[in-house]
This record gives structure tokens, C-alpha cells and sequence, in this order.
């Protein structure tokens, strides 16, 4: 998938059907002159509704269709025959998406499971019929309901992905080049910083058919909890992941700073990110000779006591199986 197709944030107008109008039916038939009121009920207009799909992994579908209605509810007839009810919209999401009022900016609901629907906006409801009115006072009434309109709503749709592990890290760290060389994925690979604009997902295949999903997230930089950088859109991402695989590149000026300052980032953002399960990586240890990368093993140990961490080239895959081993026996834990 190009970056370009990677879509992640729309905003969409939706607008529920109107219902139909109830009916003023005054019976007819031979032999009978006063049949009564007989107008039949409106019908009810069409619900707008979100629904999950786990084959939709971005909201590209939506980067031009920005307007959606449900059809409206029929009207009433004779013989106390109800209008047919509208057509209900169905908007196709990927699983892990949030929907949230655009003018509010409030979360109005989450969707996370497979063919999960929920109703965004609800139909308006039909009117009723004239024979609702008749009593013995008023026998012929020539009135009934008409049917309620249907409701407007400004939406915004954000995705936030579900992956199992998901690379944090500065930009230029290493983590396009990590992903391209564990999976079949083709990110944007440049030696300058935030080539990746758009997160990129590849899928690591383990022995026997075991496979995990690894999400490369664009780089995150100082502040970017407070939305530098395009923070928020990038820190989303890693709020559904198992794991959170740290990448330092091995020409790092301090190894426990750069590994605080993206600890910090995350913990400003959401104080849920501390709980999950942390693995740490010197990357581009390629450029490293060996007693150099002695001296990082033994600063690693020191600094990252309870936290497991490799030493890794994407380059030589020095030590990706064991990586690759460490990710999955930490999934299946």
C-alpha cells in the first residue's frame, strides 16, 4: 500500500431518512357508504449505521464520498397499509476506529470487533394514520401525523491500528528498515528524517504459519504528546498495540536519554501506555565495531534490567530471529 492510500482521519456528513407521513383514508367500498378511517402508518426512515470490517484496513474508501443519507420512510396508504420503512446506510469501517462529533470533538463510540454495528443516527420515526384519531366523539377524522425528519450529524473518523507490536522511536531511527527486512512490506526508506508520514504495517512470518502484525509508526520527536510534530496523529496509533518495540539507532549521543524522552512522550499522552510490554533495540549495530558494541550490551544491561532488549542490524540481521523469537514467545506469554 502506497503512503498516499494509507488514510486515517475523515470527516464525513451523514444525514437518517425521514419518515413518512401517516395516511387520511376514509373507507370505500360497495355497499359499504361509512367505512371509517383506514389510513395506514408512515414508515420509519432509514438508520445510519457504522459497521466493523476487518478486510478495510484504512479509510481511503472515504477520501472522496463524503456525503451519506439513509433513505426516506414511505408514506402511509389505505386499508391501514404502513409505509415501508427507509433504506438503512451502512458505513463500512476498519476495525479499531473511533467516531467521534466533529463539532465536540467527543468520542461518541469505538469500534472494535468484526461485523460490530452500531446505530450513528437513527431514522426519523413515520406518522400515524388517521384511524389512530377515531373515537366516539370523532368518527371521521381527516387528520393524521406527519413523519418526523431525520437527524444531520458532522462526523470525524479517526483509525487508530491494531497491530501486535508497534515500532516507537526518533525519526531516522531505523524502523522503516526494521520492518522492511521482518516482513514483505515496502515503506519509504531514506536516510533523512519523517521519511514515514503515514504509518506502515507488515505482518512477520514465524515458524510453522505463526504470523504477527508490526506497525511502524512515524517518528515521534520532543513534545510530541503536546501535538508537535503532528504527535497526536502519530501517538494514536500505538494506543492498541501488545507491544511497544523501542528502536535506538546505535549513533545515538545518549542511549538513556533518547530512551526517556520517548518514554516520557508516551506517558504525557496516555498513562496507559506505561502498562503494556516494552522491548528495547540498539539498531544499526552495523556500524558498529565489536568492542564498541560490547560497551552498548553492558550499558543496555544496566540500563534496561527488567526490560528485554537486543542488539540488532537490519542490514546484517544480526539478531532479528532472535528478535523475531523474543516478540512472539512475549505474545504468547
Amino acid at each position: 500500500m502506497t503512503e498516499g492510500n494509507f488514510v486515517d482521519y475523515v470527516k464525513l456528513f451523514v444525514r437518517s431518512g425521514n419518515g413518512g407521513k401517516g395516511s387520511i383514508h376514509l373507507h370505500r367500498e360497495k355497499y359499504i357508504d361509512k367505512g371509517g378511517p383506514d389510513g395506514g402508518d408512515g414508515g420509519r426512515g432509514g438508520h445510519i449505521i457504522i459497521r466493523a470490517n476487518h478486510q478495510m484496513w484504512t479509510l481511503y474508501k472515504y477520501k472522496f464520498k463524503k456525503h451519506f443519507s439513509a433513505g426516506n420512510g414511505e408514506h402511509g396508504s389505505k386499508n391501514r397499509k404502513s409505509g415501508s420503512q427507509g433504506d438503512d446506510c451502512i458505513i463500512e469501517v476498519p476495525v479499531g476506529t473511533v467516531v467521534r462529533d466533529t463539532k465536540t470533538n467527543k468520542i461518541i463510540f469505538e469500534i472494535t470487533d468484526n461485523n460490530q454495528e452500531k446505530i450513528l443516527l437513527e431514522g426519523g420515526l413515520g406518522g400515524q394514520g388517521n384511524w389512530h384519531f377515531k373515537s366516539s366523539v370523532r368518527q371521521t377524522p381527516r387528520y393524521a401525523q406527519p413523519g418526523l425528519e431525520g437527524n444531520n450529524l458532522q462526523i470525524t473518523l479517526e483509525l487508530k491500528l491494531l497491530a501486535d507490536v508497534g515500532l516507537v522511536g526518533l525519526p531516522n531511527a531505523g524502523k522503516s528498515t526494521l520492518l522492511a527486512t521482518l516482513t514483505s512490506a515496502k515503506p519509504k526508506i531514506a536516510d533523512y528524517e519523517f521519511t514515514t508520514l503515514k504509518p506502515n504495517l507488515g505482518i512477520v512470518q514465524n515458524y510453522d504459519f505463526q504470523s504477527y502484525v508490526i506497525a511502524d509508526i512515524p517518528g515521534i520527536i520532543k513534545g510530541a504528546s503536546s501535538g508537535r510534530g503532528l504527535g497526536h496523529y502519530f501517538l494514536r496509533h500505538i494506543e492498541r498495540n501488545s507491544i511497544l518495540l523501542f528502536v535506538i539507532p546505535s549513533d545515538t549521543k545518549n542511549l538513556k536519554e533518547e530512551y526517556n524522552i520517548l518514554l516520557n512522550e508516551l506517558k504525557t499522552y496516555n498513562l496507559e501506555l506505561l502498562d503494556k510490554d516494552y522491548v528495547v533495540i540498539l539498531s544499526k549495530s552495523d556500524l558498529l565495531d565489536l568492542e564498541l558494541e560490547k560497551k552498548y550490551a553492558e550499558e543496555m544491561k544496566s540500563i534496561f534490567k527488567d526490560i528485554p532488549h537486543l542488539i540488532v542490524s537490519s542490514i546484517t540481521r544480526h539478531n532479528l530471529n532472535e528478535l523475531k523469537d523474543l516478540l512472539w514467545k512475549m505474545l504468547n506469554k
